[in-house]
């Protein structure tokens, strides 16, 4: 009998979504280019289960059934490109190649463009959750050439994570690189959501002077509120980890944060775009400051910065806290899918702004409670400019804004710095006030480049130029907008 699928690369990722898709009747073909990684994982996590073992990448095309598919689970770059020029001669048309990386999604549009002219189906799929998810159910984030989808659906949607209703978090999200572009969104609202949940915490720690079991009883309790989410629910977990002298292991990791690059792309795409991505952005840079930690450290003596501790009620700042937080993490997710939707009208994409939600709303590492409430957002309104406009998030961050800025002002008094949750409410004063400075920045722009400007007592795109100095001529630059 042959295989339904074959997978190529058994890092971790791999070989627990060939696990995961043996659990569920199909018969998975693994390879890995260390042919011997092939053995120890027949012999070790699938010994006893249908999981055959290829030692070369004829072998493993000759073992499956066609149409063949194939799963690449490889490292984004380079790597890829050389697996697809290796399988396409093994090929027949009609057969599918699936990447599974976290790749950008342009290394997509052009692989699907590529085997497109061969013949052969590309699938590019975002996969979220980590080894667990991958393991147990994970969020898929598939798109590329459609006409392979009926080919894999069976597959993806049996593996991947069901919401608590039973929907499936894998669906067709729209050609070419729109799956890879969803799940770099993705982990771009990870990042803001992962800076906003460490702001929290280091007002709980440094501002409100709390322990590690206090503040686990906080983030414990949040869990039963809207904020509840994968990220809140480890995060009470990290806080009450023992180190082996019996101290609490966060006290002992140094405060410095890495990063893959996905942040840093979706930041870039918006600017590419013209999308505000203000929080998201403000997560990227946050890590880079914790970089420089030999410097902070130095700097801190030198400007003698002390964090004040917060006198008053600690029970109605946790709540004003819980409040900014919460509204801090919506405007994350706004503005990422104000991002998506922006790729999809320029891309000509058409994605589904509540599918997507529902594709997150279980597995993956940003499934929170609110999704379903983004989900019944944009299903009630698909052409939904931003989330504040839906009535239920319209109301919340009314609620939250008194506690919001009383939080954020008491942090910049003492000195705690909050860059995530303050650039949260710095859009949303800016996105919902009707006279920016803007026309004073025209002005300069006008004065010293000529690039011209709008009237309000003029039609919408007619441009005006002043000769500001009376020396500087009539002579206007292009225009352009951003």
């Amino acid at each position: 009998m042959k295989g339904d699928i074959g997978v190529i690369g058994l890092a971790v990722m791999g070989q627990n979504l060939i696990l995961n898709m043996n659990d569920n009747g199909f018969r998975v073909v693994a390879f890995n280019r260390t042919v011997s990684k092939v053995d120890d994982f027949l012999k070790g996590a699938a010994q006893n289960t249908n999981i055959m073992g290829a030692y070369s990448l004829p072998e493993l095309v000759q073992k499956l059934d066609k149409p063949r598919k194939i799963m690449l689970m490889v490292r984004a770059g380079s790597i890829v490109d050389e697996m697809i020029e290796q399988l396409v001669p093994l090929l027949d048309k009609g057969d599918v190649i699936i990447d599974g990386g976290n790749t950008h999604y342009a290394d997509t549009n052009r692989r699907c463009a590529l085997l497109a002219q061969k013949g052969i189906y590309f699938i590019g799929a975002g996969i979220s959750g980590g080894e667990e998810g991958a393991r147990h159910g994970p969020s898929i984030m598939p798109s590329g050439h459609q006409e392979a989808w009926a080919l894999v659906k069976p597959i993806f949607q049996a593996i991947a994570a069901r919401t608590p209703q039973g929907e499936s978090c894998c669906e067709w999200v729209g050609a070419d690189g729109a799956g890879h572009f969803v799940k770099m969104v993705h982990n771009g609202i990870e990042y803001g959501d992962m800076q906003l949940i460490g702001e929290a915490y280091h007002f709980m720690k440094d501002g409100l002077g709390m322990n590690e079991r206090e503040m686990h009883q906080v983030f414990d309790s949040w869990r039963n509120t809207e904020l509840n989410s994968y990220l809140i629910d480890i995060t009470s977990k990290i806080l009450t980890y023992l180190d082996q002298d019996g101290e609490p292991l966060l006290q002992k990791i140094v405060d410095r944060a890495g990063q893959k690059g996905t942040g840093k792309w979706t930041s870039i795409n918006a600017l590419d775009l013209g999308v505000p991505l203000t929080l998201i952005s403000e997560a990227v840079f946050a890590r880079s400051v914790s970089s420089f930690k030999e410097e902070r450290v130095a700097n801190e003596e030198r400007f003698q910065h002390r964090i004040e501790t917060i006198s008053g009620s600690r029970e109605e700042w946790l709540e004003a806290l819980r409040q900014g937080l919460l509204a801090a993490k919506v405007i994350s997710y706004a503005q990422g899918f104000m991002l998506m939707q922006e790729a999809s009208k320029q891309f000509n994409w058409q994605l589904n702004c509540g599918n997507i939600a529902l594709l997150w709303r279980a597995g993956c590492i940003i499934r929170s409670v609110f999704l379903t409430n983004i989900r019944d957002a944009y299903q009630k309104q698909p052409n939904l400019t931003w989330l504040g406009e839906d009535e239920y998030f319209y109301k919340l961050l009314q609620n939250a804004l008194p506690s919001w800025r009383k939080v954020l002002a008491k942090a910049i008094e003492i000195g705690l710095p909050m860059p995530c949750m303050t650039s949260a409410l710095t859009f949303l004063d800016a996105y919902t006030c009707a006279q920016l400075p803007a026309n004073l920045l025209q002005a300069q722009r006008d004065y010293f480049g000529a690039h011209t400007y709008e009237r309000v007592d003029a039609p919408r795109g007619q441009m005006f130029h002043t000769n500001w100095t009376g020396t500087g001529g009539d002579v206007s630059s292009s225009s352009y907008q951003v």
